[in-house]
């Protein structure tokens, strides 16, 4: 069994009642990043991205569990189509952000 936390518990019921919302998405996956387990964190990242188009973080740190799981290809990958979300909404600070990690990860 993974680990779970309070804090795991109490965004899952947030998510029952608000399915949708790409804030609890994104709290859910930084939580699950970092209780170490990468298919779930990767998920809700995902969800989050779908929910919340200007949700461009989502890509930064879904890229970070993708690079702690061993995936950097996939990582890189996450951050290119961040680094293309963030310009097209106009998130210049993410996008510096995207890149300078992009570059980082060579």
């Amino acid at each position: 069994m993974q680990p779970a936390s309070e804090r795991l518990t109490r965004l899952l019921a947030l998510l029952a009642a608000e399915p949708e919302d790409g804030f609890v998405l994104y709290g859910l996956a930084q939580e699950c990043q970092k209780l170490g387990r990468f298919d779930d964190a990767v998920g809700y990242y995902d969800r989050a991205i779908a929910a919340d188009p200007k949700q461009c973080y989502a890509f930064f740190h879904k890229a970070k569990t993708l690079e702690a799981a061993g995936r950097r290809a996939d990582a890189a990958a996450t951050l290119s189509a961040g680094m293309a979300r963030a310009r097209a909404v106009g998130d210049h600070k993410a996008a510096n952000e995207i890149e300078a990690y992009l570059d980082e990860l060579g």
